[in-house]
């Protein structure tokens, strides 16, 4: 195995096999762990996408609310799923059958469409052009600020879907998607995520839906694999400590070392990150 295969695998906790109840259980409880721990805390928050990694998080986050609720006999305990559209979305299909899966204890909706232009407005009126690539960010991290607001009005959490394949390439917007205050999926796969979907009765076509991030307005539903340049089963087969092509480890270290700033919180002189 390479050395920065090892390393990798290491930092991420990925498994070569898991057994999908047992992970199911695991994030179950850890989810519940957190609650007991933070007694302050009411209910969970997620923007729902429509594909796999919300979909997963989702209903794992909505079993371990129903459980509390079960264990404790207060009801308060919810989970709140949200649809943050960038007015309307040509994945909107996705989202609904993502929820009827979910099964949310409420589900919102909020378009982010007016906050991110009046944002994008008011800078290129101070002399700032704002790139497409620049605004699909905004959009992310408006999404998270929504999603944060939402939580600190009613005691809640924010939950992160960031997975051990997402996390090797970066492929989040730092303060955006990458922002969240517990990541229940953090260790898993691609591939491993598909598993427990199914194990949870999840309709096929959730998770294989076409993995995109649909950020920019000029690339609408462009596939993860094509931005990245490494298909997903690479990924999950490299995080499994499989080998693959010399190409694709390539690839998938140099996401890795390219986008080691977004795994890190910031940066301070006592880190050695900098050095």
């Amino acid at each position: 195995m390479r050395e920065l295969q090892q390393r990798i695998i290491g930092e991420l906790s990925v498994k070569p096999e898991i057994d999908a109840k047992e992970e199911i259980r695991i994030s179950i409880e850890f989810i519940k762990a957190y609650f007991k721990k933070h007694v302050f805390l009411k209910t969970l928050v997620l923007g729902i996408s429509g594909g796999q990694d919300s979909s997963l998080a989702g209903r794992l986050s909505q079993l371990a609310m129903e459980e509390l609720r079960e264990e404790t006999g207060d009801d308060t305990y919810q989970f709140i799923a949200v649809r943050l559209p960038y007015g309307e979305q040509a994945d909107e299909a996705d989202a609904k059958k993502a929820l009827e899966f979910i099964q949310p204890d409420q589900s919102l909706r909020v378009n982010i469409k007016p906050g991110v232009d009046a944002a994008v407005g008011a800078i290129q009126a101070a002399g700032v052009e704002v790139q497409d690539f620049v605004k699909g960010n905004m959009k992310a991290r408006e999404r998270m600020l929504t999603q944060y607001a939402i939580a600190g009005q009613l005691k809640g959490a924010v939950v992160g879907t960031d997975h051990a394949a997402e996390n090797v390439t970066g492929f989040f917007t730092k303060f955006g998607d990458g922002g969240a205050d517990i990541l229940p999926l953090f260790r898993l796969n691609k591939r491993q995520g598909k598993l427990l979907l199914k194990e949870l009765g999840a309709d096929a076509a959730i998770y294989t839906k076409v993995p995109t991030a649909d950020l920019e307005d000029g690339k609408p539903l462009v596939a993860d694999e094509v931005a990245l340049g490494v298909t997903y089963d690479d990924i999950d087969d490299y995080l499994e400590g499989k080998e693959v092509s010399e190409q694709a480890a390539k690839t998938i270290e140099n996401w890795f070392i390219k986008t080691e700033h977004k795994r890190h919180l910031p940066i301070t002189i006592f880190d050695d990150f900098w050095k």
